[in-house]
């Protein structure tokens, strides 16, 4: 990764822990930094389900621990009658700091276009918030020699027609389904190859200096053991994490991992 882009591992909760189970975590986690630090220049979030965001906020705020706050998803409308839905206005004034936008479970089993994700990196902009923008291609694409293109795709019609300043504050994870549902980290090789392809693609529809600032992550079945040579991989600038993420010390195991 590059020296100028601080890294970010994010831990993904998805639907686990409720608001006492999620403080006890992050508790947890605040008492394995307090005896050693992350790496310098290595941010970490974390994004409990919306039941625990507010007992999290409170206890990162109060306690000062060095997390960032974030949530799993948004809807793209401030407000209206979207029952069950959570805006991103609800959300930054909850001080959340990274919304995940487009996770492949939403894309896969709620039916999520790039035309709606799209409007809710639209929303997470507008409240001053990063999204993180996931992309990734499944076996059938691997497969059938299309993942680049793929891929590319999924992030142009995202993040093209906007200011380079915009783009250059969001950050993509890449996440290979294919690997994912096999169970298995992909290889330092592949992650390489499609990370660098992204800020490519980046690069032709927003410029030299919107790649270079957009920070990339890898997202997918990573251990404490694959974390450092990931975060080491050329283009790759952070992690987010699902199932490690549920435990403190496999979480501040990956945090923790040198790259």
């Amino acid at each position: 990764m590059s020296d100028e882009r601080c890294t970010l591992v994010s831990g993904n909760w998805k639907m686990h822990k409720d608001h006492l189970e999620a403080l006890k975590l992050v508790r947890d986690l605040a008492a394995l930094f307090r005896v050693t630090r992350a790496p310098e220049g290595r941010e970490v979030s974390v994004h409990p389900p919306f039941t625990s965001l507010r007992t999290v906020q409170i206890a990162l705020e109060s306690e000062h621990i060095p997390l960032a706050l974030g949530a799993q998803n948004c809807h793209y409308e401030d407000e209206g009658a979207f029952t069950g839905e959570v805006s991103a206005t609800m959300l930054a004034k909850m001080n959340v700091a990274y919304v995940i936008a487009g996770h492949s479970e939403r894309r896969a089993r709620y039916g999520e276009t790039d035309a709606l994700v799209r409007s809710k990196v639209d929303a997470i902009l507008a409240h001053q918030m990063t999204p993180i923008l996931c992309v990734g291609e499944s076996l059938e694409e691997r497969q059938a020699e299309h993942a680049f293109e793929f891929v590319k795709q999924q992030v142009t019609a995202v993040l093209s027609n906007r200011s380079a300043e915009s783009v250059a504050n969001v950050v993509v994870a890449y996440e290979p389904l294919w690997a994912i549902e096999a169970g298995q980290t992909a290889s330092t090789k592949d992650v390489e190859t499609m990370c660098r392809a992204i800020r490519e693609e980046v690069e032709r529809f927003s410029g030299a200096r919107a790649a270079a600032s957009i920070r990339l992550q890898y997202g997918g079945s990573v251990t404490p053991e694959t974390a450092g040579p990931l975060l080491a991989a050329e283009n790759v600038d952070g992690l987010l994490v699902g199932a490690e993420s549920l435990d403190a010390a496999q979480f501040f195991g990956i945090v923790s991992a040198r790259d």
